[in-house]
């Protein structure tokens, strides 16, 4: 059996236990596609990411990320985390501001802010393509979220990497207080081919200008805790609305508490181009090692 260095790192949170969970193999040099998702699905979090050598001189690491039952091309906490367990375990990085994830998606540029508790990293996702209004969806998305989002912006198609379906509410309050069909939102995205549906509402106070909840049923995460990929769609879907002042903006959302986490992703969006940075702060929770070859074996792992 190969010993190869793991991590598990709470992302999008100051404090354990109240962000989102990312399982990182940190030297997943030799596993095949098949067992990469079988160990993902056996974490059964809601992505694992595997740490590779880049396959180009232009990037620094690779990372390849699982959920339970499929490769995601990109995805945001597994990218902040991934990059924060990268940090810790390689002295190399050390004191580094920038660096280059080459992920399936392509090459994202990486910055990392302020030091020891206080770093924060942001990754920039990939550009997002956006699916013309439907007609039907707005309904849609109202029978399965039992709340019918709003008509301007209409909610849309957004694929940055992963396709989303966005709708905006009336307010932070609708959004947390959603109680939707999961069996329809299940149906629903995979009619759109479609990860899941995320909803943004705005805060009236606190210190998050939005409240985000992202519902991904069909790949076995009935709600998602704190989602990068999502928020970079909302990010993009209301920077293409005309919906953020000023035009570049950065601000933070809140995601989670409706299941016991209390997420803040901060959202960076270039008034220029539209590209959208997330990022967010770490806690690693777990830094041992498995033992974990092609055949799919799982062995101890220690901390």
């Amino acid at each position: 059996m190969t010993a190869r260095r793991f991590a598990q790192v709470d992302v999008f949170t100051t404090r354990a236990g109240y962000g989102n969970p990312l399982a990182v193999v940190l030297d997943a040099e030799g596993l095949d596609a098949s067992s990469m998702q079988r160990f993902a699905a056996w974490t059964n979090l809601s992505e694992t990411a595997f740490v590779l050598a880049p396959t180009t001189s232009h990037a620094d690491f690779r990372v390849r990320i699982f959920t339970p039952r499929r490769e995601l091309p990109f995805a945001g906490h597994p990218a902040v985390g991934a990059t924060y367990a990268v940090l810790e375990a390689r002295t190399d990085f050390a004191g580094r501001t920038g660096l280059t994830l080459e992920c399936t998606a392509g090459l994202l540029p990486v910055r990392v802010e302020g030091r020891g508790a206080a770093r924060t990293i942001f990754v920039q996702a990939p550009n997002a393509a956006f699916g013309a209004p439907a007609a039907a969806l707005a309904g849609e998305l109202a029978h399965a979220l039992g709340a019918a989002p709003n008509a301007d912006p209409p909610p849309r198609l957004v694929d940055n990497g992963p396709c989303w379906l966005v709708g905006e509410l009336a307010d932070a309050g609708a959004v947390r207080a959603l109680q939707p069909d999961l069996a329809r939102v299940a149906a629903l995205t995979t009619r759109y081919a479609a990860v899941g549906v995320c909803v943004v509402g705005r805060e009236r106070g606190g210190d998050a200008a939005i409240a985000v909840r992202a519902f991904c049923p069909a790949d076995g995460i009935a709600e998602d805790p704190v989602t990068g990929s999502a928020n970079a769609a909302i990010g993009a879907f209301l920077h293409a609305a005309g919906a953020l002042r000023p035009p570049g903006h950065r601000y933070r959302a809140s995601q989670g508490r409706e299941i016991g986490r209390d997420g803040r992703v901060e959202v960076d969006v270039d008034a220029r181009t539209g590209t959208v940075a997330i990022g967010g702060r770490c806690v690693g929770c777990i830094d041992g090692s498995l033992e974990f070859d092609q055949d799919g074996d799982v062995g101890t792992g220690h901390d």
